[in-house]
């Protein structure tokens, strides 16, 4: 399992925005992707900032690449998510699990 990860940041009202696209855009069509096996969408308050982590779950490298294409480090950010954030990653980072107590 491969894990992908990616950070943004936001001002608390576009992340809130942002919160309601990745629930209604992006979680519905990364559900039709094979391969993918879930997400975690995680916050955390920076004062007047929000910074956001987008953990996305893939069975393989390969089904990586079924959503990123073939140059998998890069990010795939829609023109309308980059619109909601102040600052995000253009790269991504993937690891493998290796462990896990998450059922």
């Amino acid at each position: 399992m491969i894990v992908r990860a990616w950070t943004a940041e936001a001002s608390g009202g576009n992340v809130e925005a942002y919160i309601r696209h990745v629930h209604d855009v992006v979680l519905p069509e990364l559900a039709q992707i094979p391969g993918h096996a879930g997400t975690y969408l995680l916050r955390r308050d920076l004062g007047t900032r929000v910074e956001v982590m987008v953990l996305t779950l893939w069975e393989s490298m390969e089904a990586v690449e079924r959503f990123a294409g073939k140059s998998f480090d890069r990010a795939v950010i829609a023109p309308a998510a980059q619109a909601m954030l102040d600052k995000f990653d253009s790269t991504v980072r993937h690891y493998e699990i290796v462990q896990s107590t998450v059922s």
